[in-house]
């Protein structure tokens, strides 16, 4: 725990958590515009894709950050980190019916990853 708390001091550490959270920030906003915009609209699309995007990255550094904030005792920012993580955690499994690019895409990648597999354990055939 000593070494996260050093590390976080540090200057790469400092810069590694200022860029993770210009990520949540940028999440949050995109949440916002997607909240603001006409239903079906492309802005609407756009700020859908952004927020699905980034949406996982953002739970992973906000998580972070509040283990962080944690070893520090740190306890207000244990409780707005908290806040922020199960804002996006809910606005993420708010809004299941946005259209974005995203959606369908397990079924494709699947799909795609089904048919690379499968191409790599097909047995050559015989030399005669």
């Amino acid at each position: 725990m000593e070494s996260v708390a050093a590390f976080s001091g540090s200057i790469p550490g400092q810069m590694l958590l200022a860029i993770g959270q210009t990520v949540v920030v940028v999440c949050v906003c995109f949440d916002m515009v997607r909240a603001l915009s006409v239903p079906r609209s492309h802005r609407r699309y756009l700020a859908s894709t952004v927020f699905r995007t980034l949406a996982i990255p953002s739970i992973i550094v906000n998580g972070l950050t509040v283990l962080i904030a944690l070893v520090l005792w740190s306890w207000i920012d244990v409780v707005m980190g908290m806040f922020v993580l199960m804002a996006i955690i809910f606005r993420l499994h708010h809004d299941k019916d946005e259209d974005n690019w995203w959606k369908g895409k397990g079924k494709k990648l699947a799909r795609w990853a089904r048919r690379q597999l499968a191409g790599r354990t097909a047995a050559a055939p015989a030399m005669g």
